[in-house]
């Protein structure tokens, strides 16, 4: 099996076996983002996809899960991808599921259609960073895409019995957008209603345009405890059924995880007494929201 460059995969696909599908990400002009910088986007060739999928068959006897990499591989057109399901299908029939990295434009642009076939043909579940439900983040951070794409998509998905996963940036907003970026996004995920829900907190990465607005001053961003704040603000306003909401990355301050809406109340205290622990002023703090 080849794999080009350094080959990301959700927390969660950690045991599943992995075959690269495109390369680098078709967007690749997040202002935050350094992870595909040094990649230029393409779709490989089937032949070469099916030889992955067939020197991985001489490798492992089984394998329960499937992930299709790289950033963005939902945007190849849905008859190959189907193509590609299918052969995984055909030497994997023990598989129980396959995810994919879909972007919210990628998303967006498949039909409800697109959607069930591919559903019928093994994928199981589309992991989709939308970072944030503010048009006014989205485009500061050139992401591509609209809070109306994102719920539009997102709905596709989920009436299409494909299991949806949603990525949150915290503090994408900065200081000056930071209301903006925690109230939209909780109502953007309350209108979709995803499966699962992951927060992440924005870094500050060497090289990216972020980090020259960063070290000019045009963009301020929260600290630690504001992080906190902003994050309780949208957990407080979620109502989400069914859903498994983590913050367990390792850029968060706070690891926190369950499902909702029944351990909705446990995860706000839990956030709550971090916000205690790090500030002594809390009364004044929790004014903010």
């Amino acid at each position: 099996m080849i794999y080009e460059g350094v080959v990301y995969r959700p927390p969660s696909e950690r045991k599943s076996l992995i075959i690269q599908v495109t390369v680098g990400c078709s967007h690749n002009k997040c202002t935050y983002c350094n992870m595909y910088r040094n990649k230029k986007f393409k779709v490989k060739n089937l032949e070469d996809i099916y030889e992955d999928i067939k020197c991985a068959k001489d490798i492992y006897d089984s394998v329960e899960r499937i992930f299709l990499g790289d950033a963005n591989a939902l945007c190849i057109e849905t008859e190959k991808l189907i193509m590609i399901l299918d052969k995984i299908k055909s030497l994997f029939p023990e598989c129980k599921g396959i995810g994919i990295y879909g972007s919210p434009r990628d998303i967006y642009n498949k039909s409800a259609q697109e959607l069930e076939k591919l559903r019928k043909y093994g994928l199981d579940i589309i992991y989709s960073g939308i970072e944030s439900g503010s048009d006014k983040v989205l485009s500061m951070v050139n992401k591509g895409t609209s809070k109306d794409e994102i719920i539009i998509g997102g709905k596709k998905v989920i009436e299409s019995g494909i299991k949806l996963s949603l990525i949150v940036i915290l503090g994408l907003g900065g200081k000056r957008l930071w209301e903006d970026h925690a109230h939209e996004t909780y109502r953007v995920l309350n209108k979709i209603q995803p499966n699962y829900l992951a927060f992440m907190t924005l870094i500050n990465y060497l090289g990216t345009e972020l980090n020259k607005e960063i070290e000019s001053g045009k963009f301020l961003m929260l600290e630690p405890e504001e992080i906190l704040i902003e994050q309780k603000l949208i957990l407080d306003n979620l109502k989400l059924e069914n859903c498994i909401v983590k913050s367990n990355h390792r850029s968060n301050y706070l690891n926190i995880g369950g499902k909702f809406p029944e351990d909705k109340e446990k995860i706000i205290k839990k956030i709550t007494g971090k916000i205690m622990d790090k500030n002594d002023n809390i009364d004044s703090l929790l004014r903010l929201i």
